[in-house]
């Protein structure tokens, strides 16, 4: 009878200790619970940052033109910006950017915002705004109105030179467009001049479509587009279609494949009394060229240049046009463009 005292003494201990295990295992799971949920939720927060930042190699997501990046695109002298203070409407308002860099805000004085992006100008004019005690969490957005420091310049042979917005399109066929698009007189290429660059970017104006493709490049603010002139020689007189004819080749084009492109000589010229006149840095120099023998193949062909005037005269005229009068002549003649 003394073993079931005995017995129960030991299993009631046996029940304290577990109980007490038990107890130091809630607490320890109480205490570690918070921290593994605050790491579990981090992971959780964190996760779709990197999600949005990070992207496979080579995707488009990485490669962002700096032009579709607002923040490219900085403020300069004589840019519009507008100014939103919320909740300080007084504080409010569109204003252009001094030529010393600076805008005027009610309550804090100039801010200078020259060379700094949307996202800069408001975090300046929030620390303005703290600085001077206005508010105590001040909310700003700052947009730009009007670019006028970071366009692009369009130069050279185009409808309409001048300065364009680098906001809206920004491809160079775009630009050119909004130029008025390229004279009779254009080359087939255009040189781009970057800022804070001293090396430029020649392009060839191809009507190939995939060669035009690849020359449709994305300009950068402060870019210069210049479209050169186009070698032109002028063929007068008497041929089939006078005028001047814009040179696309770089070189090797002769008297005869000139005249061959105006239509050849007509009936009543005198291709035996055929005279050049070249532009050289003492002015005109005038040769005679016997066409008539060209054609014969028994005098060798001429190579023609840039600004060339070559005047098949009559045969019926006596009298020979002196150089002055076919300047003039060759400065009102109809443009043609030439296949090669």
């Amino acid at each position: 009878m003394q073993r079931i005292p005995n017995f129960l003494s030991h299993l009631l201990k046996l029940v304290v200790v577990l109980g007490i295990v038990g107890l130091l295992q809630l607490a320890v799971a109480q205490n570690s619970g918070p921290v593994q949920d605050a790491t579990n939720q981090s992971n959780i927060t964190t996760e779709p940052s990197k999600i949005a930042t990070q992207s496979p190699a080579g995707s488009p997501e990485q490669e962002t033109s700096p032009l579709t990046n607002s923040s490219a695109l900085v403020i300069g002298s004589g840019d519009e910006v507008e100014i939103t203070v919320y909740g300080a409407p007084d504080l409010s308002g569109r204003t252009r950017v001094s030529a010393d860099g600076n805008i005027s805000i009610p309550l804090i004085g100039y801010v200078r915002v020259a060379g700094l992006s949307s996202s800069e100008a408001q975090a300046a004019i929030v620390a303005k705004l703290r600085e001077n005690n206005i508010l105590n969490d001040p909310q700003v957005s700052v947009y730009v109105k009007e670019y006028n420091s970071s366009g692009i310049s369009v130069a050279g042979e185009v409808a309409k030179p001048g300065f364009y917005s680098a906001l809206g399109p920004h491809r160079l066929f775009d630009v050119l467009q909004a130029a008025g698009g390229t004279t009779d007189k254009a080359a087939n290429k255009v040189v781009i001049s970057h800022r804070d660059q001293k090396d430029a970017t020649t392009l060839s104006i191809s009507k190939d479509p995939a060669e035009m493709a690849a020359s449709n490049v994305v300009l950068q603010p402060g870019d210069t587009v210049v479209v050169p002139r186009a070698g032109i020689v002028y063929v007068l007189g008497e041929v089939t279609r006078p005028g001047g004819y814009v040179l696309n080749s770089t070189g090797g084009i002769t008297v005869l494949q000139i005249v061959a492109v105006a239509g050849g000589p007509n009936k009543v010229a005198s291709p035996g009394k055929t005279r050049l006149l070249r532009r050289t840095e003492n002015g005109f120099q005038e040769q005679n060229i016997d066409v008539k023998k060209l054609l014969r193949g028994k005098a060798h062909d001429v190579s023609v240049r840039d600004q060339d005037i070559l005047f098949i005269p009559s045969s019926a005229i006596k009298e020979a046009m002196n150089a002055s009068a076919l300047i003039g002549i060759a400065a009102g003649a109809a443009i043609y463009r030439v296949p090669f």
